[in-house]
């Protein structure tokens, strides 16, 4: 048996006739080898490769093979090289329709595909020709109407101009404003009547405090100070909202808290516009009158509101009465266990969503700082780590001086709370008493706040992104009333309902816990110590 090495094949077939022995020698030496191991597998290996007209020539091959005495070995090569070359013949074949088979389901897709997307462009095509033709029509037809609206203004400029010369006392009895220009048709035509009779001298002064929480001479100062602020020139289609309308929107809702539908009736004015206007003319407030109606206490002021606080409570070093309230708000799109209220939840029996107003209060119930608009979830210690207040004190700025908080903060060298542990003795009795009355002086304060504006009692249509800037605006005009000594309507003041919570750590420095102490020691020894917790 010959070598692998030696008995490689030629690297191509070719036909029968120019088939050598020595080409399929080694194909020889298999088959022979085969037949001698097996001969029935290698004639049933060859019956299975050869189609039946060959099987029978095969046949009787095999019946001349198997006479006696016969020498078959070259017959057999050259049967076996026509069976081989006939296979590989078949194969190249049936190669070569397969892909005469795919190049035609190629075209054919093709094709397909070039037909559908001409189909679709001429669709395109038929779409956009019938769009311009809507189009050239909507303009053929707009540009009728403009010319029959000129005319028949045309028109109606002359009529007036001819009942002018005919009845000139008509015509100067109502003279045109500088500067207006009739109204469009298309602008709705709303009443104004209830503006223009508070608006009016002869509005009794009563109502207007009732309608606005503060009286004439308080709203001309707020509408002469936000004037460069919030004031529109006119246009050629409407004559600019003046800005004691203006102002005025924005106070009554604030004032109310009634829906921007009743607004827009009350002034006469669309829902959208009252809407802008409300928040328009909170930031001039926020910008214009907070620097100087809401600010922190110089050491002038400071020195005074010491000194007060002393005098009426005894307690040393006050500044300030600091406090915490909760505004509902609608349920946030995004957050939304955030700003969920557990503690208002449960008592209401009711799903309640809030965010925090943490103010200080000095001696006249005015406010001196505010931090708006954090989570309701979040508790009066961690909003006072995070807003400006305690930034003030970590830079130094509160040295020597100190507020009042309740239970629900932490006692630290700037912030004076009552004992909280149980079993107090009197001295401690006496010191929570005193603390109390002055912590109630920002309760009273944030009474009067939500008593006078009445947005805050209940859930507002402002976005919660725009609320920090109402919230602030309030406490600024909170402030301008109670500097003015603005009379509050109705007396019975709103009641919080705002839940005091221990912090985690009450105490967070020795000193400022000795510090507590003494002050407790001096006052029930000086006699400022009250006698209800006998």
């Amino acid at each position: 048996m010959r070598s692998p090495s030696s008995a490689c094949p030629s690297t191509g077939l070719a036909g029968p006739a120019g088939v050598g022995d020595d080409d399929f020698a080694f194909y020889y030496s298999f088959f022979q080898d085969a037949a001698a191991a097996s001969p029935l597998a290698l004639d049933e290996t060859l019956a299975a490769a050869m189609p039946n007209s060959r099987r029978r020539k095969r046949g009787g091959a095999d019946d001349a093979a198997a006479a006696p005495n016969q020498d078959d070995g070259p017959e057999r090569k050259r049967s076996i090289a026509k069976i081989i070359t006939s296979l590989a013949a078949e194969g190249h074949a049936d190669s070569t329709g397969a892909a005469d088979a795919s190049r035609r389901e190629l075209a054919l897709l093709e094709s397909n595909a070039d037909s559908k997307s001409q189909a679709m462009m001429d669709y395109y095509a038929k779409m956009e020709g019938s769009f311009d033709a809507e189009a050239d029509s909507e303009a053929a037809a707009r540009s009728v109407r403009s010319r029959l609206s000129a005319s028949a203004a045309a028109s109606a400029v002359a009529a007036v101009e001819e009942a002018a010369a005919t009845n000139p006392a008509t015509a100067s009895a109502s003279p045109p404003r500088a500067g207006h220009h009739q109204r469009r048709l298309w602008v709705k035509d709303r009443s104004q009547a209830w503006w223009d009779r508070c608006n009016s001298p002869d509005f009794p002064e009563a109502d207007f405090r009732r309608a606005f929480r503060m009286g004439r001479e308080t709203f001309d100062m707020i509408c002469d100070a936000l004037g460069a602020a919030v004031a529109k020139e006119d246009t050629m289609l409407r004559a600019a909202i003046p800005v004691r309308q203006r102002v005025a929107v924005c106070i009554w809702r604030l004032a109310t808290g009634e829906p921007l539908r009743l607004v827009s009736k009350r002034f006469g004015l669309g829902i959208s516009t009252c809407h802008k206007l409300v928040l328009e003319v909170c930031g001039a407030i926020k910008s214009v009158l907070m620097p100087r109606f809401l600010q922190w206490p110089d050491e002038a002021a400071a020195a005074t509101f010491k000194d007060g606080f002393e005098r009426s409570f005894g307690v040393p070093g006050v500044i300030g009465a600091m406090y915490t309230t909760h505004i509902p708000i609608i349920a946030p799109k995004i957050s939304v266990a955030a700003y969920f209220n557990r503690r208002h939840t449960e008592r209401n029996q009711k799903t309640s969503y809030s965010i925090t107003l943490q103010g200080v209060v000095g001696p006249d119930r005015a406010f001196t700082d505010v931090c708006i608009g954090w989570p309701g979830s979040m508790p009066d210690d961690q909003v006072l780590e995070k807003s400006m207040l305690h930034q003030r004190a970590a830079a130094g700025m509160m040295h020597d001086a100190c507020l009042v908080g309740g239970a629900s903060y932490p006692l630290n060298d700037w912030v004076l709370v009552p004992y909280t542990h149980q079993n107090l003795t009197w001295t401690q009795h006496a010191f929570n008493e005193k603390i109390g009355d002055i912590r109630n002086v920002a309760v009273d304060a944030f009474a009067r706040l939500k008593t006078r504006w009445a947005c805050l009692q209940k859930r507002t249509e402002v976005k919660l992104q725009d609320l920090p800037v109402v919230l602030g605006a309030c406490c600024v005009l909170h402030n301008i009333c109670e500097m003015r000594r603005e009379e509050l309507e109705p007396e019975t003041p709103f009641p919080l309902v705002d839940d005091d919570t221990t912090p985690e750590n009450p105490v967070r420095s020795e000193t400022a816990k000795q510090a507590r102490d003494s002050i407790a020691h001096n006052l029930l020894h000086r006699g400022f110590a009250g006698t209800t917790f006998f």
